[in-house]
């Protein structure tokens, strides 16, 4: 079903006595920064369970392990899912459900519907001797066993603050269920929920906040200033009731309306529609994006050249590194295009676009 579209000015100021989280008022301190950021995904990348790529095996995805390893290269930020407890708890998991292996059976469960502690039941356990319950995941239809190089236990988001290298910026996803009806109000419950814990811990480490749910993106603005927020969207490349999730044109205009900093889009869509790229940041707006083709140094170049802000990435040290040698060449001040740089953007980008229709 449909999400039923929230108007900013229907959503209760968070400075009132009844609605209010902070001690202090939040200031504006968003900034719109020329430097090319690279942003690492789920931490060090995503797990590919069915991939012969080890390096998308090596480390626990959202974990304290994964978070510390990308900041040993020179990414700005780290992306992560924060979903919220049944008692209350942000924690940091990507699924909206959570598989556990027992005597042969499958049992899955909602992560939303658990308490935190039985969230952290499952996985490697803190407590030495402990032994918890065995992770599997879905995919692609197909149960497989959340084998990795090297495992990490699950963590919450005050973790995450509290262990993770501090000159790393944290991309916070704000992760709800493309399947569930939410309430305005259970929303906003989440998001305070997610807010305090921000506010008590982030101290001076840069924060992103982005979402796919667009409501939820709207709220999050309407609930503080002091962080920017973006509107994530696969940028046409996969439909939704909800049409504001159908195009870039469509993230424009939620990120517009509801005074976003910018959109992260699939990256396909941004190559299935290059002129997007200069109507975003016309609009005055940051553009990012997330996929599959942000693990290869060229697109991400094509990417830089077209006027893209960053690129979150699964194949952190070698994009970091790629990203390192052209700002070497080119100045840290950005791409130099040069004479021929707009014939060199203009082949690139009809090659990409050859291959991403197959």
């Amino acid at each position: 079903m449909a999400t039923k579209a929230v108007h900013v000015s229907d959503v209760p100021n968070p400075h009132t006595a009844s609605f209010s989280l902070y001690s202090k008022p939040i200031v504006s301190e968003v900034e719109h920064s020329p430097k090319f950021v690279v942003i690492g995904h789920r931490g060090h990348g995503m797990n590919m369970l069915q991939s012969s790529d080890r390096r998308m095996k090596a480390f626990k995805e959202n974990s304290i392990l994964s978070f510390n390893k990308a900041a040993n290269h020179s990414v700005d930020y780290i992306e992560f899912d924060v979903q919220v407890t049944k008692d209350d708890v942000p924690i940091i998991f990507h699924d909206d459900f959570i598989l556990h292996q027992e005597h042969g059976s499958i049992f899955e469960n909602r992560v939303t519907d658990l308490t935190c502690d039985e969230f952290f039941s499952y996985g490697p356990q803190r407590e030495a001797g402990s032994v918890g319950k065995t992770l599997v995941r879905k995919v692609n239809g197909n149960v497989v066993g959340w084998d990795v190089e090297l495992d990490d236990q699950l963590c919450s988001l005050q973790e995450a603050f509290e262990k993770v290298n501090p000159k790393v910026g944290f991309n916070v996803e704000l992760k709800f269920d493309d399947n569930v009806d939410y309430k305005q109000d259970h929303l906003i419950h989440a998001l305070q929920v997610i807010l305090k814990v921000v506010n008590e811990h982030a101290k001076e480490r840069p924060i992103i906040f982005s979402s796919f749910q667009p409501d939820a993106a709207l709220l999050i603005k309407k609930l503080q200033q002091r962080y920017p927020v973006y509107f994530l969207t696969n940028g046409g490349t996969e439909l939704y009731s909800d049409v504001r999730r159908n195009s870039l044109e469509e993230a424009k205009k939620v990120a517009l309306e509801g005074g976003l900093d910018g959109i992260v889009s699939e990256v396909k869509g941004v190559f299935r529609n290059p002129s997007a790229v200069r109507e975003i940041k016309e609009a005055n707006l940051s553009l990012l994006t997330y996929g599959k083709l942000n693990n290869y140094p060229e697109t991400v170049h094509v990417q830089r050249l077209m006027g893209v802000d960053g690129v979150i990435v699964d194949l952190v040290e070698e994009i970091t590194r790629a990203v390192d040698e052209t700002n070497m060449r080119k100045g840290s001040g950005g791409v130099e295009k040069g004479e021929n740089g707009g014939i060199e953007l203009s082949f690139l980008l009809n090659l990409i676009s050859q291959v991403i229709q197959h």
